[in-house]
């Protein structure tokens, strides 16, 4: 048996039809950065399944990118961006944020979500402070959906971070980096037409979703941002062979590709979570995602770390780690099936070293 690979979901190169379409459209010449019909079109069936017509949709390669110019192009040079502390922006972009000019506030989330009364605290905070002038200003909420630990927004909890923004004057951002997973679990109740209904601004991520690269950046109402092209040149953003983008998008939004690729990470990911709580180990996030956390023994993953790859996310104390195995939309049976006689023999190895 080879090295099972679980560390993440962008271990695999692209789905097989976004292959075939890239290989059949290759020698076909198209303008650049965007304009060509692929990507005009991929745009068009993109605010029609999203159900905002008059919107805007715009590529980009990758998702720190992506958060990068969404959030420096929105924020004025004073304003900072509200996000959970376990956030994408907050802990795995570098500083690429603060490297633009603008703060992360952060926040303690809750199972790595921030709530309405936390969000709606922060600003009053800041708008009671009489040494505000001296502060940085919030300017934005930034979530995720799923989040960092693969827990979902309901539609509830959204409407409340939406309602709240609104009425304070502040932006609300959707990192949709892991969207097709959060839409493919039956516990989802948040579709696209509520991301745009309720976010200002909000992407679709193709990266870890299906495609060699690339995320959809969405803007429901049209001139959000004016400029906005030339703004991601300035970020060195834009693709001169954009085609690639929209004709990998083309391809996710056909037949409604998006809305099921998920499933398959879904559903193994359920088996995992079922073998990991059948054998005793602890899970501090009930992630329904493709997304298991769950916190395991230095001896455990020493034992298991030479055959099947996993993400460290933290230390959880002296002898024990809080890891993730992630699921992707190529996750096949066999492998799962693989990983799950592999932490049964590991345990049983482990059970019986303990008695020698």
């Amino acid at each position: 048996m080879g090295m099972l690979y679980f560390e993440s979901d962008y271990m695999e190169g692209a789905h097989p039809e976004v292959m075939k379409a890239l290989a059949e459209t290759n020698m076909i010449s198209t303008t650049g950065y965007g304009q060509d019909e692929y990507s005009q079109k991929a745009a068009l069936e993109i605010l029609e399944e999203c159900g905002c017509p008059e919107g805007e949709v715009y590529f980009l390669t990758g998702g720190t990118q992506t958060n990068k110019v969404i959030i420096d192009s929105l924020l004025r040079s004073y304003e900072g961006v509200i996000a959970a502390s376990s956030g994408h922006v907050s802990v795995h972009e570098a500083g690429a944020i603060e490297a633009g000019g603008h703060k992360v506030l952060e926040l303690k989330g809750h199972e790595g979500k921030l709530s309405a009364e936390d969000i709606g605290r922060c600003l009053s905070d800041y708008t009671k402070d009489e040494n505000r002038d001296h502060m940085v200003m919030p300017g934005m909420v930034y979530i995720s959906q799923p989040t960092e630990y693969g827990t979902l927004y309901s539609l509830e909890e959204l409407t409340s971070i939406s309602t709240l923004c609104k009425e304070a004057g502040v932006y609300l951002y959707v990192d949709g980096a892991r969207l097709a997973y959060a839409l493919a679990a039956p516990e989802n109740d948040v579709r696209l037409s509520d991301l745009a209904r309720l976010s200002d601004v909000f992407y679709i991520g193709g990266t870890k979703c299906g495609l060699l690269f690339g995320e959809a950046v969405v803007f429901p109402k049209k001139g959000l941002i004016p400029h906005f092209f030339s703004i991601c040149k300035q970020h060195g953003a834009v693709l001169a062979k954009g085609r690639l983008l929209g004709i990998q998008f083309g391809v996710l939004f056909k037949d409604g590709l998006y809305s099921r690729i998920g499933i398959p990470a879904i559903k193994n990911a359920a088996r995992i979570k079922g073998c990991l709580l059948s054998c005793g180990f602890e899970m501090p996030f009930d992630s329904p995602t493709n997304q298991i956390l769950f916190v395991a023994g230095n001896d455990f993953l020493q034992r298991i770390s030479s055959k099947a790859a996993y993400s460290f996310m933290e230390l959880w104390d002296d002898t024990h780690q809080l890891v993730r195995f992630a699921t992707s939309w190529a996750t096949s049976d066999e492998d799962t099936g693989a990983l799950l006689e592999l932490i049964r023999e590991c345990l049983y190895a482990q059970a019986i070293a303990k008695t020698l």
